[in-house]
């Protein structure tokens, strides 16, 4: 019988987490948590620590120290069960050139020990609504980078896992699909206990999609909250999260030299 997460226990806890590329330390005793029916955006500029942090959720990456838990399990300890219940979708599509995206995700099935008759529905479905019909027997070396993202997409969701973990997940993608995207994560999150935990750089994403974010900064979380609560510490009235983002990792005077210097002739 499949592990089954007790009810009301968190989809993701990060604790304390430090992750170090030789003497570089790229995350600093990070904390934070996804709450079931929460997606939570991780903002952060390139090099802020996103992609590291998400990587080490992901077992990818073995923190220096710190612990995560994934609906209680310890990845370091139950790797097998973690897998099971996370779906990942990295910064960079890269996947099995040589295959077509209908020979991955049957790979990707065949993985997760799927039925193949409903792999292959669950797949048909998702790659219906994104537009892929005519892509899925062509090798995935001469597909687009955008299409590469959208089967990466499929592959992350074909076993519905209760955790989604995403990494710039839009960044690719045609505005028709991503708000299908918007659309399919929202409903994602409305059944019971799921979770994702979202990276990006996109302001207006994590505005329209986050229940809360976590704004990081050079590997250390500088603040986080719903995007009405980070506005009314921050400023305010009508202040965007661009101009929180701003003014917590204290870039608004190095954006105004930025802007002053490029206006001189």
């Amino acid at each position: 019988m499949a592990w089954v997460p007790p009810p009301g226990t968190a989809p993701l806890t990060v604790d304390g987490l430090v992750i170090r590329y030789g003497a570089v330390t790229a995350v600093d005793g990070l904390s934070l948590a996804v709450r079931p029916g929460e997606i939570y955006g991780l903002l952060g500029a390139n090099g802020a620590g996103k992609s590291s942090t998400i990587r080490s959720i992901v077992g990818l990456l073995p923190p220096a120290s710190g612990s995560i838990r994934v609906f209680g399990l310890d990845p370091s300890v139950a790797p097998i069960q973690v897998r099971t219940l996370t779906g990942y979708v990295p910064e960079s599509p890269l996947l099995f050139d040589a295959l077509t995206p209908r020979e991955f995700l049957e790979f990707v099935a065949s993985v997760r020990e799927m039925p193949q008759a409903e792999a292959a529905g669950r797949a048909s479905r998702y790659l219906s609504a994104l537009g892929l019909d005519g892509s899925t027997e062509q090798p995935m070396a001469g597909l687009s980078m955008g299409t590469r993202q959208k089967v990466l997409f499929v592959a992350a969701l074909l076993h519905r896992p209760p955790l989604l973990v995403l990494d710039e997940p839009l960044q690719h993608l045609d505005p028709r699909s991503v708000r299908i995207v918007k659309e399919l994560l929202g409903a994602y999150v409305g059944e019971a206990g799921r979770g994702v935990l979202l990276s990006t750089h996109q302001m207006e994403l994590a505005e329209q999609l986050c229940h809360r974010v976590g704004i990081l900064d050079k590997g250390q979380l500088r603040a986080e909250g719903p995007v009405a609560e980070l506005r009314a510490a921050h400023g305010g009235g009508t202040t965007t999260l661009e101009q929180v983002y701003l003014r917590v990792t204290d870039a608004e005077a190095e954006v105004a030299v930025a802007v002053r210097r490029l206006s001189e002739r």
